[in-house]
């Protein structure tokens, strides 16, 4: 459970998370490098979040019940929401309370469409 981090970095950030968790962690975190070029990596609100011309768009946290995804892009989380079936979703939050129901596939398509919006 890491909730809030004092993290000062991604790396850090990803070693405080519990072992059953860190593997699901690691893999966002490779598919936001991957898939968000030109987006700086930071550490906001105790989480990992990258960012496009200072603003945040993406971020992810291993809360207490669950892994979160944010996408602050709310019009790319309402296009994929019907492919999100195995989790709880809210207006820019995708919530996993399983990590082995992560359906990367479906991330790494949302995390392009983000790349590609304005």
């Amino acid at each position: 459970m890491v909730v809030k981090s004092e993290a000062s970095d991604v790396p850090t950030y990803i070693a405080e998370v519990p072992a059953k968790r860190r593997a699901a962690i690691k893999k966002l975190r490779l598919l936001c490098k991957q898939n968000l070029t030109g987006y700086a990596e930071c550490i906001e609100y105790g989480m990992p979040c990258y960012k496009r011309n200072s603003v945040m768009e993406v971020s992810f946290a291993s809360q207490k019940k669950y892994i979160a995804v944010y996408v602050h892009k709310t019009k790319v989380v309402e296009d994929f929401r019907d492919k999100l079936s195995a989790a709880s979703i809210g207006k820019c939050c995708i919530r996993y309370t399983n990590p082995d129901k992560i359906d990367f596939e479906v991330l790494e398509r949302l995390l392009r469409r983000t790349a590609k919006s304005k």
